[in-house]
């Protein structure tokens, strides 16, 4: 067979095997950050182009220590693309994303690593909390009395990519983070504030990775009554509203009498009775329970709360709410929080 021949088959064979290892190899990268600031939460999207549903399982490198946050990425698909979003955060250096496996009925190929340097942030500002994200806000928030000379804030904190955990505020008394929950991008989680009573603002600065720029969130800081304020649904001790329910229901059971003795009619009695039971109900003493001496006071009514006290004596105090397996009482005067079932004198 002569030279040239067989050169031009081998080209080929060459051809149609790259081209066929080519067309096997349907997933590709579609973003991958630049460059990323220390503790930032990042999406890493792959896109597959092609058009079968073949359900793909990914495997990064189990040999490198950089690990996504979830083994299973956030899928979207647009048209015939499919795009696959996995979550990581950045160290102290430079991120190397590892070598991803890629396994299918119609494709077994594999991604390259990626080295992602590392930048920092410059010019901080003093109230920087730490926490970078695309975006953050405060959802809910509620005050209330600590000890005699500090408040407590608590905030429900909402965020996209964002390194929650890391949140944390200088020249405070004391701070802490809870019950962080994390679904791909959108983290939540309650953040507490020990503050002087004197202080009637908390505002912080956080660092917005998309406008490129620290953001200042702030809220009021105040106690209209002697006991508890609250912004939010945190099982407060005293309705806001309770007042004017009240008002109201003396009003109406009053009126319904007049119309009564007026009218001579049982069907104002009988709203004016519901009228007066309703309005005895306000009037019920709350359920009184007994505590441990040393029982622990927690600050919210989580596993992972913070003590922020312990019982010194035996008391038998008001059951003030109840969530899960603690309930809410009144240490002292001015100082609330939770205890658990457990802590419960025992009859």
């Amino acid at each position: 067979m002569p030279r040239s021949v067989s050169f031009w088959i081998v080209w080929g064979i060459f051809f149609l095997t790259t081209t066929l290892l080519f067309a096997q190899n349907e997933y590709k990268y579609s973003y991958m950050p630049k460059k990323v600031y220390k503790y930032q939460v990042f999406p890493v999207t792959l896109v597959d182009t092609s058009e079968h549903n073949d359900h793909p399982q990914f495997q990064f490198d189990a040999s490198s220590s950089v690990k996504p946050l979830f083994k299973t990425p956030l899928t979207v698909r647009n048209g015939n693309d499919t795009f696959y979003t996995f979550y990581f955060k950045a160290a102290k250096v430079d991120i190397r994303i590892p070598r991803l496996f890629i396994t299918s009925d119609t494709t077994d190929s594999s991604l390259d690593p990626k080295q992602i340097p590392l930048t920092f942030l410059k010019k901080r500002p003093k109230a920087f909390c730490n926490v970078l994200a695309t975006n953050m806000k405060i959802k809910n928030y509620q005050v209330s009395n600590y000890d005699t000379k500090n408040h407590m804030v608590t905030l429900l904190l909402e965020a996209y990519e964002a390194n929650l955990e890391d949140i944390t505020l200088a020249n405070v008394e004391e701070s802490g983070v809870e019950n962080i929950k994390r679904e791909y991008a959108k983290v939540t989680a309650e953040f507490y504030v020990i503050l002087p009573r004197t202080q009637k603002e908390l505002a912080f600065n956080y660092f917005n990775t998309i406008k490129k720029r620290f953001i200042t969130l702030n809220i009021p800081v105040a106690l209209p009554n002697a006991s508890v304020t609250t912004q939010s649904d945190l099982n407060p001790k005293v309705d806001a509203f309770e007042r004017l329910k009240r008002y109201a229901l003396i009003f109406f059971a009053l009126f319904f009498l007049v119309m009564f003795l007026w009218k001579r009619d049982f069907f104002y009695l009988v709203l004016g009775v519901v009228s007066l039971i309703t309005l005895m109900t306000f009037y019920i003493p709350h359920k009184k329970i007994c505590v441990k001496q040393g029982a622990p006071l927690y600050i919210l009514p989580t596993q992972t709360s913070t003590i922020s006290t312990r019982i010194e004596n035996k008391i038998e105090t008001m059951l003030l709410a109840e969530r899960g397996e603690f309930k809410k009482v009144e240490y002292k005067k001015g100082i609330i929080g939770w205890i658990k079932n457990e802590d419960l004198c025992k009859n």
